[in-house]
């Protein structure tokens, strides 16, 4: 089925109106997305005596990114980062721990 075009001047800003359209969305979206701020990520290298739950204490009074949040809620974000099944730390185990910029 072929479809006939009768007013080829209209048909042509619709298709322009339409695209404007559809990138002021995509493009708003991302803009929301962005204004949260950029997750950087630092390295730490675990060592002896180390804790996920004390690596987490402490980030939550030093990094900005972890700033008024639960204890429990660092640990398992820590974790989900790390791609960690538990808790346990081994000496000299890096460790990606998210920052703001």
């Amino acid at each position: 089925m072929r479809l006939k075009i009768v007013n080829r001047k209209k048909f042509r800003k619709s298709i322009i109106l339409f695209s404007i359209i559809l990138f002021g969305m995509v493009f708003g979206l991302k803009s929301t997305v962005s204004s949260e701020g950029i997750i950087q990520y630092k390295t730490i290298t675990v060592k002896k005596g180390d804790t996920l739950w004390g690596i987490a204490e402490y980030e939550q009074n030093e990094n900005s990114y972890y700033k008024d949040k639960e204890i429990q809620k660092i640990v398992s974000d820590l974790k989900k980062v790390n791609n960690l099944d538990s808790c346990n730390l081994t000496e000299k185990q890096n460790l990606k721990i998210p920052t703001k910029l």
